[in-house]
C-alpha cells in the first residue's frame, strides 16, 4: 500500500462503516430463495466442522464445497449429502465459486494464506462472507479485505467464536461495569503439545492436489509433504505460527477485555526449542504490547510439555479476572479466595449469528465483525515481525506503520503469485 493508503486506512473504513450501517439496517433478507445457499471453501477438520453445524439450520443450504484435495472433496461430497439428503456443487478452484451468482455467502475455512484474497474475491462478487482466523496472512492483506468489506456493504464475520460464548460475554460486561476497577494489565497463556515435524525432501505433488490451486498467492515453491495438510501453519509463507493458530483466540479475547485498537509499542522473543525440524515459527514465544496510555498486554504460546493452567487475566485497580472457556474468578482486594462464579449469558452459535445478521441485513448483530476480528489478528502478526526482525516495534497509528523500520514494514505485506494477487482498489 502506499503511505497515504495506509495514512488514510481508518478514516477510510470509518466512513464506509457510516454508510454501511445506515444502508445494511434497512436491508432484510431478499435473496433469489428462501434459503441463504452457502458454500464452503476449504474441506478440513474446520471445514467439515461448518458443514456440520450448517447442516443443522433449517434456513441455510450447503450449495457448494470447494478444497483443492480431491479426495477430501469427494469424502465430503458424500457427507454432506448424507447430512442434507443434497448433494453439493464440489470445485477444486475456489474462484469457480465467486462466478456463481446462485450463491448467497462463503464460508472460509482455506489455509491462512488464502483468507483474505479468497474473502476480497467473496466481496466483490457480492457475497457474505464468514472467515477463518486468523482472517490474513499479513497486515496489507488484511487492510484490503476489511475495505472490501465496507465498500461492498457485505455482512463479514471473524472466526473469534469466542465472543458469542455466553461466560465471555458476561465476562466482558463486567470488566465494562468496572468490577475489578480501571484496567491496566490483560496477559494470557495458551498451551497446547506439539511435536518434530521432522524433515520431508520437495517432490512432485500427489496426483489428487491440485497444487497450483493450494499455493495460490504464497511464493512458488516445491511441494513437500509437511505443508499438506496441517503442518503449512509453521511455515511463513502460509500460516502465522502458534500466535495466529490458536493463540489469536486468547489476543482477541483480551483486547476485547481491554477495549482497546493497536498499539503503539511491540516486542516479541521466542525459538524452536526441544528438537530440531523443518518448521520456521516458533514453539514457544512471548509478546508484551503496550498502549499510549500506559495500557498492556501480555501473552504466551508454549507447545513444550508444561504443567501450568492456561487462561486470560485482566488486572485492574480492584482486583483480577481469570477467565477461562470453564469458569470465570473474580478475586477482590487482596483477596486469595474467588467470589462466586459468575452467571454466563446465554451461549451463542457463532454461524447461526452470521446467519442471522444476512437475513436481518445488520452487521451491527454480529458478534464478530471483521474489522474487529481483523484488529486481533493483526496484533498476533506484529508480534510475529518483532520475533522475526528480532527487536521491539514502534507501531505509527496514523500512518499505518512501523516507525523507521524498513524491514519490519516490508514484512507486513508479500509478493504474491500471479494471478492470486490483491488488487491496490478493492
Amino acid at each position: 500500500m502506499e503511505r497515504i493508503e495506509r495514512r488514510n486506512f481508518l478514516k477510510q473504513t470509518a466512513a464506509f462503516a457510516a454508510g454501511a450501517s445506515l444502508i445494511g439496517a434497512s436491508r432484510a433478507w431478499a435473496g433469489a430463495n428462501d434459503r441463504i445457499r452457502v458454500a464452503i471453501l476449504g474441506m478440513g477438520v474446520r471445514g467439515g466442522q461448518h458443514a456440520q453445524a450448517v447442516a443443522r439450520f433449517k434456513d441455510v443450504e450447503i450449495a457448494a464445497i470447494c478444497d483443492p484435495d480431491e479426495k477430501r472433496l469427494a469424502e465430503w461430497t458424500t457427507k454432506v449429502q448424507s447430512l442434507t439428503g443434497k448433494k453439493p456443487a464440489s470445485f477444486y478452484d475456489l474462484r469457480k465459486i465467486m462466478d456463481d451468482k446462485t450463491i448467497d455467502a462463503v464460508m472460509i475455512s482455506t489455509c491462512n494464506h488464502w483468507h483474505a484474497l479468497s474473502a476480497i474475491y467473496a466481496c466483490q462478487a457480492g457475497k457474505h462472507v464468514y472467515v477463518e482466523k486468523p482472517v490474513m496472512h499479513n497486515l496489507s492483506e488484511g487492510r484490503k479485505m476489511v475495505e472490501a468489506a465496507r465498500k461492498y456493504n457485505r455482512i463479514v464475520q471473524g472466526g473469534t467464536q469466542r465472543r458469542s460464548f455466553g461466560r465471555h460475554r458476561k465476562a466482558i460486561q463486567l470488566l465494562r461495569e468496572g468490577v475489578i476497577g480501571d484496567l491496566y494489565l490483560a496477559r494470557w497463556i495458551m498451551l497446547g503439545f506439539r511435536g518434530s515435524i521432522g524433515f520431508k525432501e520437495p517432490k512432485a505433488p500427489p496426483k489428487w492436489l491440485h497444487w497450483p490451486e493450494w499455493r495460490g498467492p504464497a511464493p512458488e515453491q516445491p511441494y513437500h509433504e509437511n505443508l499438506v495438510h496441517y503442518n503449512w501453519h509453521w511455515f511463513w509463507d502460509f500460516g502465522n505460527g502458534e500466535m495466529g493458530n490458536n493463540g489469536s483466540h486468547s489476543l482477541d479475547v483480551a483486547r476485547w477485555g481491554l477495549n482497546k485498537g493497536l498499539p503503539s509499542r511491540i516486542h516479541s522473543v521466542g525459538g524452536r526449542f526441544g528438537y530440531k525440524d523443518q518448521a520456521q515459527t516458533p514453539n514457544t514465544q512471548t509478546v508484551t504490547f503496550r498502549w499510549d496510555d500506559g495500557t498492556m498486554m501480555t501473552g504466551e504460546i508454549r507447545n513444550l510439555y508444561t504443567p501450568e493452567e492456561d487462561g486470560i487475566f485482566f488486572h485492574g485497580s480492584k482486583g483480577y479476572m481469570r477467565l477461562g472457556d470453564s469458569k470465570c474468578e473474580i478475586y477482590l482486594g487482596g483477596s486469595k479466595t474467588a467470589e462466586p462464579d459468575v452467571e454466563p449469558l446465554e451461549q451463542i452459535d457463532h454461524p447461526r449469528n452470521f446467519f442471522d445478521a444476512i437475513r436481518k441485513g445488520d452487521r451491527a448483530l454480529l458478534n464478530a465483525d471483521i474489522e474487529e476480528t481483523y484488529l486481533s489478528c493483526a496484533m498476533c502478526e506484529m508480534a510475529n515481525i518483532s520475533y522475526r526482525v528480532g527487536r521491539e516495534l514502534l507501531w505509527d497509528n496514523e500512518d499505518g506503520e512501523f516507525k523507521h523500520d524498513r524491514e519490519a514494514n516490508r514484512l507486513m505485506t508479500r509478493k504474491a503469485t500471479k494471478p492470486f494477487v490483491v488488487p491496490d482498489r478493492v
